[in-house]
């Protein structure tokens, strides 16, 4: 990470202190001066489209909660972002912000009809002061969401409205006294703001938008200082700490990307250099399997029962994809594809009509009771309709559109980049604006070949960048009977004249590898996927929401042992381990559909048994069991509801060892 955080601060002194590039790309939107130089322009929403089993996974979401909530659930039904009365506040604008690229990313007509209902009277509400929304809203943070939602709007259809609303706002909040206090959600969550005045900067040279972006981040809560000087080190946190908003795990994942926004218009790596320290700090306190980082609600730790909300793992993508378009760090690509693959499919059932609250990387019971949680309830892990509270039910649809959104940018040199991986397609303008279509065809992440072709009218030069993951050592690019290695944790360039029909493939080494965690446990990975028990999962229903969608509360309940350490050669761990592996289902994170199942000795630990409704701590390793040993089976942890994902290590004792 040192080494990291430190070339990319000195790229980035050298970028800001030199001033706007000498070559922008001139079809899209990078950032304008007098912001830094941005390493990539994103695509408008549309030009990405996700391909193989990626489309599946968006069709499912598109059959479940995110194609119909707002046909039954209060908050939406009767909402006031769409009518007279009802839920003024959040939802609304939460909902369409999941909502408004799912139907265009699918270019789903019955979900985009159900988009414009929603849009029309929003675009209408705008006042002449520049205000909008619902009469009976007078904050700020749910405006933040909506300029979000017009600005993707805009993208997708060219509505001029849409701009002119964005505009009035941006002015209002240049032109009116900063209102953002610390102990309020506007507050801590003003920076939010920033990310639709940029976008709208960069389309229109309004300095309104720069105006309203340095008084928001002079007036509201001191984000890069806080990741600089992380106040929260403690895993004890839950124990005795005050809770608010700066423990709050969804302000923390939104403002991860405040100080890199921040950074592009102050010209100081000083911010910079905050988002890097955030996530170091994060991660050695509170960092958890599959990406994320606890908190349920608040910052809990690192032992593997802690939960993170869902809203968390969404934003957290989203902050990401943000500062990827901005700075370009390919680490930052990494874990944006670790929180897709695991943290985000795993906490919502494989039909996508229920979810959780809270997620637990060991999981092995959901249930209505009390946990060790900092302050959600009792049912904040069930899979179901609105455990908890229903932030995140309103909120949860953004996850999969927007990665799929963000999987390619567009470069300063008139070429693409593959910065996230996975099965799609992308129409986009090369060179001098000759336009390609490339066609990403994989199984990935499941698998580790991934082919480019290119389809074009005519023959056109431009550049392709792939980025090569940090743990793909060994990687090489294929390209025109040529094979070439490729180096993890960069982006692969090939600039050459294409045709219709050429092609390039990424080949991925997808070793199985270990991770430490608490307690000196481990986990499996491969590729960017972690790997979890594979335990009986017994689904009992304990509330239907509808006469007719299969909205409902279920618990989960355990119907085969879960308290297993892993035997596993610690001097070459691959060889511990068997892959299967078969093609993506059409409900591609379905538990007995797993794609790739890893196999592997391990032995029962008895003493390891439940506490307060959960997997008691994981026993320090190694672990000494006189078990037999059995053949497990590890799944992909986004194919799981029911998972040990942090194992011990366990020594089998004298008298059981396997024979020589």
């Amino acid at each position: 990470m040192r080494a990291t955080l430190a070339s990319l601060c000195a790229a980035a002194v050298i970028g800001l202190a030199g001033g706007p590039a000498a070559a922008a790309n001139k079809h899209y939107f990078p950032n304008r001066p007098p912001l830094a130089e941005s390493k990539f322009a994103t695509l408008p929403l549309g030009a990405v489209r996700p391909a193989g089993w990626l489309k599946d996974q968006l069709t499912v979401q598109a059959n479940g909660l995110t194609g119909h909530l707002d046909e039954f659930w209060p908050s939406l039904a009767e909402s006031a972002w769409r009518g007279p009365t009802g839920e003024a506040w959040e939802r609304g604008p939460y909902y369409l912000d999941g909502l408004v690229p799912l139907a265009y990313t699918l270019n789903d007509e019955r979900l985009i009809a159900k988009v414009k209902s929603w849009m029309e009277p929003i675009l209408a509400s705008a006042r002449p002061d520049g205000w909008f929304g619902p009469q009976a809203n007078n904050d700020r943070w749910p405006l933040a969401v909506a300029l979000k939602v017009l600005a993707q709007y805009h993208e997708a259809t060219g509505d001029a409205r849409a701009m002119d609303v964005i505009r009035g706002y941006i002015r209002y909040l240049a032109s009116n006294p900063p209102d953002w206090p610390d102990h309020q959600w506007r507050g801590v969550r003003a920076m939010e703001h920033a990310v639709t005045a940029y976008w709208y900067y960069n389309r229109t040279g309004d300095p309104a938008a720069l105006q309203a972006a340095r008084s928001i981040y002079l007036h509201s809560f001191d984000w890069v200082t806080y990741f600089l000087d992380f106040p929260y080190n403690d895993e004890a946190l839950a124990r005795g700490l005050r809770y608010g908003h700066p423990t709050h795990v969804v302000n923390i994942a939104m403002a991860l990307k405040y100080p890199g926004l921040w950074a592009m218009q102050s010209g100081s790596v000083h911010e910079l250099k905050a988002v890097f320290e955030g996530l170091k700090s994060l991660d050695e306190f509170h960092g958890q399997a599959a990406g994320r980082f606890s908190g349920d609600e608040h910052l809990s730790g690192r032992r593997p029962t802690q939960g993170t909300e869902l809203c968390a793992v969404v934003e957290f993508m989203f902050s990401l994809e943000q500062l990827l378009a901005a700075w370009g760090e390919p680490m930052l690509a990494d874990r944006l594809e670790v929180l897709a693959y695991n943290a985000n499919p795993g906490t919502c059932t494989p039909d996508y009509w229920a979810h959780q609250y809270d997620q637990q990387s060991n999981q092995v019971l959901c249930s209505v009771a009390r946990r060790e949680w900092s302050t959600n309830g009792d049912t904040s892990n069930l899979y179901g309709l609105e455990p908890n509270f229903g932030c995140c039910t309103a909120n949860m649809h953004q996850g999969w559109p927007k990665f799929v959104a963000h999987m390619w940018m567009a470069t300063q040199d008139q070429g693409l980049a593959a910065v996230a991986l996975g099965p799609c397609t992308v129409t986009a303008k090369v060179a001098d604006g000759a336009t390609v279509t490339i066609h990403e065809s994989t199984d990935y992440p499941f698998d580790g070949r991934i082919r480019f072709t290119i389809e074009t009218a005519a023959p056109v030069k431009f550049p392709l960048a792939v980025r090569v993951p940090g743990w793909a050592h060994g990687a090489k690019m294929v390209c025109g009977g040529r094979e070439t290695p490729v180096t993890a944790g960069t982006f692969a360039s090939v600039e050459r004249e294409w045709k219709s029909g050429d092609t390039a493939e990424l080949v991925l080494p997808m070793n199985v590898r270990l991770e430490r965690r608490y307690n000196k446990a481990v986990s499996v990975l491969r590729g960017p996927l972690y790997f979890s028990l594979k335990i009986g999962e017994e689904f009992v229903k304990l509330h239907a929401h509808h006469e007719t969608f299969p909205a409902i509360d279920w618990q989960v309940q355990p119907t085969t042992p879960w308290n297993y350490g892993l035997q596993i050669d610690m001097k070459n761990p691959a060889e511990s381990f068997k892959v299967d592996f078969r093609p993506p289902a059409k409900v591609p994170f379905a538990q007995q559909d797993a794609p790739v199942v890893l196999k592997v000795t391990g032995r029962q630990i008895p003493e390891w048994q439940m506490s307060n409704h959960q997997a008691a701590d994981v026993p320090v390793s190694p672990v000494v069991s006189d078990q037999a040993p059995v053949e497990l089976e590890l799944i992909p942890y986004g194919s799981t509801r029911l998972r040990i994902t942090e194992f011990p290590l366990v020594e089998p004792t004298p008298a059981t060892a396997p024979a020589q």
